[in-house]
């Protein structure tokens, strides 16, 4: 006769499972727990799809942004209908056309794709520029660091906004301003101060850091200093390097919006080839002065902006939480 298996406590069961579970790392783990956000899963969906938009704009739009339809100007929406034709909306243009007849779909369209490169590239720039100065900082310590955080309170001082519309003014009709329609300007405007956040960020985790043992025992063994900063205190300092990353994108592309709101922004394209014919920031500047007759002129850039703030500020909070270790296990 058989001997009864014994039952398996449930504590027992837990160990069991913790020893045959297959390893994971911080970072896997953090995508799990971000897959679990609805918020940050809904924000990346959005994004996604703006992005596939941006690369497939010239097959999805069905006009260039550029291309004028003098006699169907100020049309509203295909859905307003009228007893006069000429102010009634056509299928031809789903959003209506602006004040010259261009098609206000195809241009919020091509929109995106100025919006999303003015948030990522500044957005790389900022990140690069202030993990750099902030491992160097924090690192260094001494006279370095001491010196280095003065430039960054001068640099933090400055008022961003102004700064953007100082440099987008003084500098919009020299070389480096027509370059790429004002976007590299644009760039580096952005980059110029927003370092800072990154680098303040940065230095503060490498302060906390160098004197965890793992880097003595670097030292102890003869590591370089800049291999301890690249192989040891960087990748412990990279969770919070990106979450600050995905709230810069939203920041910038907010920047673009009010300065192409007030007039400062990129320059308007000429060329019907140009790859960035428009942006969401041109849009709004159009419809703040069609407001009345043409409301969707403004309303439409504005309801895109919108939403791809949100999207990636629900992105921003998720990884906050998801790369969080004391989050681990509530989400």
């Amino acid at each position: 006769m058989a001997e009864p298996v014994p039952a398996v406590a449930a504590s027992d069961f837990q160990v069991i499972q913790a020893f045959t579970r297959k390893p994971s790392n911080l970072y896997q783990d953090a995508w799990n727990r971000l897959l679990k956000n609805r918020g940050s899963v809904a924000g990346m969906i959005v994004v996604g799809f703006f992005t596939l938009v941006a690369i497939f704009a010239s097959v999805l739009a069905p006009h260039n942004a550029l291309e004028n339809f003098p006699n169907n100007s100020y049309r509203p929406p295909m859905w307003i209908h009228s007893d006069d034709p000429t102010k009634s909306g056509l299928a031809e243009f789903p959003l209506g056309t602006d004040t010259i007849g261009r098609d206000v779909l195809s241009r919020a369209i091509y929109g995106a794709r100025t919006s999303l490169i003015v948030g990522f590239i500044p957005m790389i720039l900022i990140v690069v520029i202030g993990t750099i100065i902030g491992l160097i900082a924090g690192y260094a310590g001494g006279k370095v660091d001491q010196a280095i955080m003065v430039v960054i309170d001068l640099v933090y001082a400055f008022p961003d906004l102004l700064f953007f519309i100082i440099m987008m003014t003084a500098l919009r009709d020299t070389w480096i301003g027509k370059l790429l329609n004002g976007l590299f300007l644009l760039f580096v405007s952005l980059a110029l101060v927003n370092w800072v956040g990154v680098a303040r960020l940065v230095r503060g985790q490498v302060l906390s850091l160098k004197e965890k043992e793992f880097v003595e025992a670097a030292h102890s063994i003869g590591v370089r200093d800049w291999q301890i900063m690249m192989r040891h205190l960087f990748p412990n300092s990279l969770a919070p390097i990106i979450v600050s990353a995905a709230f810069r994108v939203p920041q910038a592309i907010l920047t673009e919006a009010i300065l192409g709101y007030i007039g400062v922004g990129i320059r308007p394209a000429t060329d019907p080839q140009s790859f960035f014919p428009t942006s969401w920031g041109l849009m709004l500047l159009e419809g703040r002065d069609a407001i009345l007759t043409q409301p969707w002129l403004l309303i439409t850039p504005a309801i895109l902006i919108a939403m791809i703030l949100l999207a990636f500020t629900f992105i921003g909070d998720g990884l906050r939480d998801a790369l969080d270790p004391m989050m681990k296990g509530k989400i």
